[in-house]
């Protein structure tokens, strides 16, 4: 067969699950099985063919994009496969015009019980979401929207490098899986793109998020439900909504959200910084063990925020939050609030926060006023250490 090659594989620290000890990989070229980079022919057959070959192979394989734009629809590359797999993309994957082609399914590219896997490259996938967005402000019967990439159930993953551009809702999506790094992506939407979070993290352990560049219309990080074990830093967020554990308490059995540390991250002119945020309605889930540290404000409303009334559209079951929140630390938070209140702790009255602990804390308002930032506090409990401003009411 013609349609693969036997190339050496490059002993590189960030493909930790290839290669290292493997002399050879065989590379699987999506032009090769028919896919044509010149932005008009329509090529899912080609990338799905060349999928199915490197999956099938009884050695490591490569898939490789090269430079072009390869026009696809939606994607599933299913596993689980014999071997690891690399997917290189140097090019730009390209989504059809008309929203309603991958708008119809829920995931534009998904892997799917793909374990040892690494996508990279210095290309960009852009599902070019302006259509769907205008669909969605103009209140007309559009489609549910896809994510741009989905890992699901997925194991050991590397996403290194990409951009993600304009996708119709989620930028990068991980759920029910384990080990999975991304860094030094760069994902970009307008600031007024509906539903266009970053990445989202749901029912998975073991995730790092690092080095990347996020600018959305909605949080440049979420974390769902049933996470734990997650590691996030070196972010640069905005435009957005900040970083959001949350929302949380949408159902009466839902797995927590624990262990989680976000670090040495910078916000800039985002609605919020970092947030935990949860319906208020009854509810056994939980949000504990969560370190924010090292972070910089700049011009960001509601940089330190917890929120047990969540209600983005008015629509709000107005009970009170099952959903405990605890053991949560903020420690070198500093920078420049839009909001007077810089810090704002709204908790559930049957389930208050507690174990909240502020460390060197410095944010005052920006405002042409000269008004001072205060700190409000509702149904919360901890303590405060070295110098915080504004003044703490835990």
């Amino acid at each position: 067969m013609a349609n693969f090659k036997t190339v050496k594989c490059t002993n590189v620290s960030w493909l930790p699950f290839f290669c290292l000890l493997i002399p050879s990989c065989l590379s699987y070229n999506v032009v090769n099985f028919g896919a044509r980079g010149d932005g008009r022919t329509d090529s899912t057959r080609a990338f799905l063919r060349a999928w199915s070959a490197a999956c099938n192979s009884a050695s490591p394989a490569n898939v490789d994009v090269p430079r072009g734009t390869y026009l696809v629809r939606t994607l599933t590359f299913n596993g689980p496969c014999r071997r690891r797999i690399m997917f290189r993309i140097d090019g730009t994957l390209s989504a059809p015009v008309n929203y309603n082609a991958i708008g119809n399914s829920e995931f534009w590219i998904m892997f799917y019980k793909v374990s040892g896997l690494s996508v990279y490259g210095s290309g960009a996938i852009n599902a070019k979401g302006h259509g769907y967005w205008s669909c969605r402000k103009s209140g007309g019967s559009c489609p549910q929207g896809a994510r741009s990439i989905q890992f699901m159930w997925c194991n050991n993953v590397l996403l290194r490098g990409l951009a993600s551009l304009h996708s119709q809702r989620v930028h990068v999506g991980i759920g029910y899986s384990s080990n999975v790094r991304v860094e030094y992506v760069k994902i970009i939407a307008p600031s007024g793109s509906p539903n266009t979070d970053g990445i989202h993290v749901q029912n998975s352990r073991g995730v790092t998020i690092y080095g990347s560049i996020i600018k959305t219309g909605d949080d440049c990080i979420s974390i769902g439900s049933g996470s734990m074990n997650l590691w996030i830093e070196k972010i640069g967020c905005g435009p957005g909504h900040g970083i959001s554990i949350g929302s949380l308490g949408n159902s009466n059995n839902e797995p927590g959200v624990t262990n989680v540390t976000v670090a040495n991250s910078v916000f800039t002119k985002t609605q919020n910084g970092v947030r935990i945020k949860s319906w208020a309605r009854p509810s056994n889930g939980f949000a504990k063990n969560l370190m924010f540290k090292n972070l910089i404000m700049r011009n960001v409303g509601n940089p330190i925020i917890i929120d047990q009334n969540y209600c983005p559209h008015n629509m709000c079951p107005r009970q009170s939050s099952g959903v405990k929140v605890s053991q949560v630390t903020f420690k070198n938070v500093k920078g420049t609030s839009s909001t007077q209140a810089a810090m704002k702790f709204d908790c559930s009255p049957s389930n208050p926060c507690t174990g909240i602990r502020l460390q060197d804390i410095k944010l005052t308002y920006n405002d042409r006023m000269r008004r001072p930032a205060f700190t409000y506090c509702k149904n919360a409990r901890g303590s405060h250490g070295g110098k915080v401003i504004p003044r703490s009411c835990i």
